[in-house]
């Protein structure tokens, strides 16, 4: 007796599919069970294999466009400028730690809000010494560090970025730029079938210095450190979670 499954004839013996169909079954469900392993062990040596104690150009990115408001973290409206998010491996450090270097900026999201866009300002932001730069300027890559067990990938990014609004106007008094300082970490999980990583959550916190001159003779400077100022000062860092689906994809 034959029944038909998915187009092709099975044998039926005494009511029981045939010993050799079960064991094909059991076959096809372990060797889809290997595959994915196999995949995971691929994206573990790519981003493990060395060359002189650097790794490959393996990277993975994401696609997207730039911020229509360039530095406010809560505006994540896109523009019509496409910009893509890259992460590059530069050097395995061991023990699941690698280095990494980061190019066009980061998704920028808020909670419950689908729209995202690439930061591409405050999350590469400035760098300057004066007597070889002279102002800060804009980075174009910025380096980060990433952990990865094989199915999550956290990545952390530091950058300072600063409005230039430093002003010395005779008679008035004296300011430095307001200066923020900006840490992102991305947790993302590896999806064997795409060959990407999904962003499941940032966490995000700015923090804030600016130095002003003070009539006061006994201090006369004031000072203003905040560790996080994200919408207010001495808040707390946020912690986000993308409505739309967010992939990077291997490179």
């Amino acid at each position: 007796m034959y029944l038909p499954f998915s187009g092709n004839k099975e044998k039926v013996m005494n009511g029981a599919l045939s010993p050799d169909y079960a064991v094909g079954r059991t076959y096809l469900t372990l060797t889809r069970g290997l595959t994915m392993k196999m995949m995971q062990g691929l994206v573990i040596t790519l981003f493990s294999v060395l060359l002189q104690g650097y790794a490959l150009a393996t990277s993975i990115v994401y696609d997207g466009f730039t911020c229509l408001n360039a530095v406010d973290s809560n505006d994540p409206t896109p523009s019509i400028t496409p910009i893509q998010s890259k992460f590059e491996v530069i050097e395995n450090v061991g023990e699941g730690i690698y280095r990494l270097s980061l190019t066009g900026g980061i998704p920028r999201f808020v909670n419950n809000n689908q729209n995202v866009c690439i930061d591409s300002a405050t999350a590469i932001g400035y760098a300057g010494i004066p007597a070889v730069d002279g102002l800060p300027r804009p980075l174009t890559s910025i380096d980060a560090t990433a952990y990865f067990n094989g199915q999550e990938l956290i990545i952390v990014i530091s950058s300072m970025y600063t409005d230039l609004s430093a002003r010395g106007t005779p008679f008035l008094p004296f300011t430095t730029s307001s200066v923020f300082a900006f840490t992102n970490m991305l947790i993302m999980e590896f999806n064997p079938n795409l060959s990407s990583f999904n962003l499941k959550k940032a966490l995000r916190n700015r923090g804030f210095t600016q130095t002003s001159e003070s009539r006061n003779l006994i201090a006369p400077f004031q000072e203003t450190i905040l560790p996080s100022f994200n919408e207010t000062a001495r808040d707390t860092p946020r912690i986000l979670t993308p409505v739309s689906n967010i992939d990077f994809l291997l490179q």
